[in-house]
């Protein structure tokens, strides 16, 4: 990656849909049960990469937030494999275990590396139609409906149909529904005002920003 692909702070997004999508393929190896209720740890950390996403759309445009989805994906994909086989299961492994290939985490990297980009293009298709409008919420708010639906259901039929993990194997169906109801519920009570409240520090920023410069060239 050149740096004239990604500026500043176009990188720094761009490091943290990376980071992001390799914790949260790291935690979704980790199985978590309250009572008959299953799921993972990874349910608590993708949704950052929708708002993420969202912001990026909302003050760099649908074309540069489709570059910074593009260019994370690769390595994401690469990093996921190697901490995911590193630390299988939550485990450490050790080092040694890059030597063997692991079927169990490849296909975890690749359903993330495919769910991502269902995912991340819905909530871009989506949040663009509906950014011109006047209150700021509707974007977020419809796209993380959409963008998380596809995103979650492709990443769990990729990751764990019929898997080498006999919990993950018989489970993921109903993982998966549990991870979509926990997304949408974080994103819509939790990351939507998060965002309204991070765009309105942005843009105020820029504004600040701008006048600065104004006044320099003055």
């Amino acid at each position: 990656m050149q740096n004239s692909d990604l500026k500043f702070p176009l990188f720094k997004l761009w490091l943290a849909h990376v980071f992001i999508i390799t914790l949260s393929n790291y935690a979704v190896q980790i199985p978590v049960s309250i009572g008959t209720i299953h799921s993972t740890l990874g349910t608590f950390t993708y949704p950052f990469i929708f708002l993420l996403t969202d912001l990026t759309v909302r003050i760099y445009g649908q074309q540069q937030a489709r570059k910074t989805v593009f260019l994370a994906m690769l390595p994401a994909l690469f990093l996921s494999y190697v901490v995911g086989t590193v630390f299988e299961h939550g485990t450490f492994c050790g080092l040694g275990s890059l030597s063997s290939f692991s079927i169990f985490v490849f296909r975890i990297s690749l359903a993330s590396f495919a769910a991502y980009i269902l995912g991340q293009l819905a909530d871009i298709f989506v949040f663009q139609r509906l950014r011109a409008l006047r209150a700021w919420w509707p974007a977020p708010a419809t796209s993380s409906v959409f963008g998380n639906l596809l995103d979650t259901y492709a990443f769990f039929f990729v990751a764990f149909y019929h898997t080498t993990d006999a919990f993950m194997a018989e489970h993921w169906f109903a993982l998966a529904t549990f991870d979509y109801a926990a997304k949408l519920t974080a994103s819509l009570l939790l990351f939507v005002p998060i965002y309204g409240m991070v765009l309105k520090l942005v843009m105020r920023l820029f504004a600040d920003a701008e006048l600065k410069l104004k006044s320099t060239q003055a």
